[in-house]
């Protein structure tokens, strides 16, 4: 497997999420402290969760704070923006949420893919239930952490198919590893799912059934 091609999707994805936390903060109306730590929260919370579900003390994040770092940086270069800008001109709102989506997309399938492989690593690979939870609470719980700590019901309980996307691609991508053992075909496989169920949602308008 490329370690590089997931590195630079890791890379696309932190900044992407951390793009949605500083703008959530600053919807909140939060102070440059709040918008940071939304931001870090969003990029890296969920492999912070998984880290700790699976007892890896201190988590990565702690121990090599690069993707912190890297959610930092953008943060404030957002803060910075739009404390110039006020607002985000109309011109640029529809191709800035087309950006984002796909930036969105790609991030998810590629900390699914990095959460499934890390506890595989951590010797679960027989465990399909911890390894699947594993790659979807990498996923999706920075972005869930965000919404609680922002006061607002999370997204993946209530918006299109994100979280059950990731489930999907997981369960593939644990599946397939299981059956070939081949990281690359499992990886490609899972992520590819991801990434066409949620171009499907978001051109379908699919959502999950409600009561009202």
């Amino acid at each position: 497997m490329d370690i590089t091609i997931l590195g630079l999707m890791d890379l696309v994805g932190t900044i992407a999420f951390a793009i949605s936390g500083a703008f959530l903060g600053v919807k909140k109306k939060m102070d440059i402290f709040g918008i940071n730590i939304l931001a870090i929260t969003t990029a890296c919370g969920g492999g912070i969760l998984r880290d700790i579900i699976i007892g890896d003390i201190p988590p990565r994040a702690f121990r090599n704070p690069f993707y912190v770092g890297i959610a930092f940086i953008v943060a404030n270069v957002m803060f910075i923006w739009l404390s110039m800008h006020k607002h985000i001109p109309e011109k640029i709102v529809k191709w800035y949420d087309t950006l984002v989506f796909w930036f969105d997309t790609l991030g998810l399938a590629a900390f699914t893919a990095d959460g499934i492989w890390i506890g595989i690593e951590a010797g679960h690979k027989d465990n399909m239930f911890l390894i699947v939870f594993l790659g979807f609470i990498t996923g999706v719980g920075g972005g869930a952490l965000r919404d609680i700590m922002a006061n607002q019901m999370p997204d993946i309980l209530r918006k299109h198919v994100y979280a059950v996307a990731s489930i999907a691609g997981g369960i593939l991508m644990a599946f397939i590893f299981g059956l070939t053992s081949d990281e690359s075909i499992s990886v490609i496989s899972g992520f590819v799912l991801i990434v066409i169920l949620r171009y499907l949602a978001m051109k379908y308008e699919w959502n999950l059934p409600k009561v009202m």
